[in-house]
This record gives structure tokens, C-alpha cells and sequence, in this order.
């Protein structure tokens, strides 16, 4: 948790929830409870707005200080504060007297005004108090917040630090962002920890000059990076993991085409007839290249990992790529507690997956 520094979460739960695959991706089958153990009850992280929502290290709360007191009240809570006065201030009461608590706990939620993000005016304020800091996530329970004091939340000796200055604070997620970069452009940068790029780039120049980062170039990319003066060069890379669409390695896609020439786009919202490659494809890296992609769907109820489509990139060898997903599916089918995995036909992969996969 420490070296990935930052774990997107998500609430898609087709095959596992975003945030428990980048550390199958790099340590294989391990206790995913263990995750929220460190997050829940041992307050090692806390959930904020990160890199989208993320669990944080608890050590960066006085980091994201800066950004809960920038927060400013978007239009839709603009707009319910002024229907509804005091109503903020009255969440913000119920949560720190009698949370934690969800947002069909409060005693006047309000009602959806639609589907997906169409919240009601309970949610908009907890989203609101969230994202200023004045209330803080204390637990899920199937994916459903429990909101509560942030002083029971975020450990004493964080909480009660004092808040760092916005510059500082930008040298410090500068930093921590490079380590797990290695090497980055300043969109990639600021991409990290959604950085706020006309405050970052002087601050980089200033970094550069005091040489806490290196600015250099790199083959192809055709503007200024930045690298980690303790980054190492691996002499080769012997990886092999399928990552989820959210994964530090393609959660930046410009970045993923810059890196690998892998052009990604996630296709949820895509009508399924337009859709190139499927719902929630996972791109698999094995050596140092992305090679394939597979749309994957656990059958919870039959005990079946799917690839419902399989790919490989232009270029590479299928008898090489098929029986090194093969493997991994395998490992993460055992790893949900999935008896098999299956593999549908479509996709340039789908037979040489499917012969492999017979093997098991």
C-alpha cells in the first residue's frame, strides 16, 4: 500500500471492486479484507478525493488540507442551499452527533432527482461536508458510505497537525507522485493527485532548480519530463498481471498511448452494439508492453470467471500472450473464490485463450 501510494476506487462490481486489483496485479492471491482492515479499523488511510475518490494515506491528510478548504459550493448545492437553508448545517449536526451514518440514515434525505449521480438533497450535502473535509467516510458496507466525525476517522496526530501551506503541499504530492511515476510529463504529474496545473508548473520549475527532480527528456513524447532522482533502471521487467481499468499503469490513457502505444478507453457508457472490445476490459501487461485486453465478468452465482471477449494487440505472438493470461485468470478466478473460467469466442484472442484455458 505504501509504494502504490494511492488506490482508485470504483463502484463497479462486474468482476471485483477497482480498488482490490492493483494488488493482486503486483502481489498475486492475498486477503482483500486486509485492505479494509488498514483503511476501517486501523485508520492507516482514509477515503477523499485523491486521485478521483482514493483511499489516501492517512500521513497526506494535512496535504489535502489545501483542497477541502478550496472546495466551493458547485451549483447543484448552490442551488439547495439557497431552497433549503440550514439544511447543510444540519447534516453536518446529525453526522457528528449521531453517525456514523448513510444518506437513507439522515432524517430528511430527499428524494432523487435521477438516475446515476441525480442525488437528492441529503447526498448533496454529504457530499458537500465530504469533500470540505467536515465529515469523513468511517466505514462502507457494501459499497454504501457510513459518514461520521473525521476526528474519529483521520488518527489524532494527522487530524490534529496544522493545515499544509497549498505550495507545500504541491512539493510534497509532487514528490510522492513521482515515486510512482518513476518518470512523468507535468499533466502526468498533476494527473496523480488532480493537481491543479497553473499552481503546479511554476512549482515545478522552482523544484527543478533546487534539484529535488530532474527535468529530462524522453524518446517520443516531445515535451519536458520529470523524473525521480531515486528511480532506479531495471536491466529488464518481468511482469505479468491483468489490470484493472483503473490501475496507476492506465488510469492516465494519455499516458498509457505515450508509454505502451496502447490506445484504451473504458466503454461502460458505450451502447453495447457500438462497443469496440466491452464493458470493463482489463488490459494485461506481460514484460514491459501491454499485449491484450479481456472484458471479464465473475458469475457469482455459478462460480465462473467469463472473458467474454479476449484481444491482443497488434504485433504479438498468440502463443506467447494465451497461455500467460491463461495463468492469470486462473489465478484470479481462485482468488474471488471461482471454481472455472470460461472463454467466449469473440475477440482475436478467444481461440488460442480458450485452448490454453481447456488446459486447467
Amino acid at each position: 500500500m505504501e509504494d502504490m501510494r494511492v488506490l482508485q476506487l470504483d463502484s463497479v462490481n462486474v468482476c471485483v471492486r477497482s480498488h482490490y486489483m492493483p494488488l493482486f496485479s503486483r502481489l498475486g492471491p492475498y486477503r482483500r479484507e486486509l485492505i479494509d482492515e488498514l483503511t476501517y479499523r486501523d485508520r492507516e488511510y482514509f477515503e477523499y478525493w485523491g486521485h478521483e475518490a482514493s483511499f489516501v494515506p492517512a500521513r497526506l491528510y494535512s496535504a489535502m488540507r489545501h483542497r477541502m478548504e478550496r472546495i466551493g459550493r458547485w451549483k447543484s448545492v448552490r442551488s439547495m442551499m439557497e431552497e433549503h437553508p440550514g439544511f447543510v448545517e444540519a447534516v453536518e449536526h446529525e453526522v457528528l452527533t449521531q453517525g456514523p451514518l448513510t444518506v437513507g440514515d439522515l432524517n430528511d434525505p430527499g428524494e432523487r432527482t435521477g438516475p446515476w449521480w441525480g442525488y437528492g438533497k441529503g447526498k448533496l450535502a454529504l457530499e458537500y461536508l465530504f469533500a470540505k473535509g467536515r465529515i469523513a467516510v468511517d466505514r462502507r458496507e457494501r459499497f454504501t458510505r457510513f459518514y461520521g466525525d473525521p476526528a474519529a476517522v483521520v488518527p489524532a496526530d494527522h487530524f490534529g497537525a496544522e493545515p499544509i501551506p497549498t505550495e507545500e503541499a504541491f512539493r510534497l504530492l509532487v514528490l510522492d507522485g513521482l515515486k510512482g511515476l518513476g518518470v512523468g510529463t507535468a499533466e502526468d504529474i498533476g494527473d496523480y493527485w488532480r493537481l491543479h496545473m497553473p499552481t503546479l508548473r511554476p512549482i515545478l520549475e522552482v523544484m527543478v532548480e533546487a534539484g529535488d527532480i530532474e527535468e529530462v527528456e524522453v524518446e517520443g513524447w516531445g515535451r519536458p519530463a520529470f523524473l525521480d532522482p531515486g528511480a532506479t533502471f531495471p536491466r529488464s521487467i518481468d511482469a505479468q498481471a491483468l489490470l484493472t481499468p483503473f490501475d496507476p499503469v492506465v488510469w492516465n490513457r494519455d499516458r498509457a498511448l505515450r508509454v505502451f502505444d496502447f490506445h484504451y478507453r473504458i466503454e461502460i457508457y458505450v451502447p453495447e452494439p457500438k462497443r469496440q472490445y466491452g464493458y470493463y476490459v482489463y488490459p494485461f501487461l506481460l514484460g514491459d508492453d501491454l499485449v491484450g485486453r479481456v472484458d471479464l465478468k465473475s458469475h457469482r452465482d455459478r462460480g465462473v470467471l467469463e472473458a467474454r471477449a479476449s484481444w491482443i494487440e497488434d504485433g504479438e505472438d498468440p502463443l506467447r500472450v494465451a497461455p500467460a493470461m491463461a495463468t492469470e485468470l486462473q489465478l484470479m478466478a481462485e482468488w474471488l473464490g471461482l471454481g472455472d473460467v470460461e472463454v467466449a469466442t469473440k475477440g482475436t484472442l478467444a481461440p488460442a485463450l480458450r485452448s490454453e484455458v481447456s488446459r486447467y
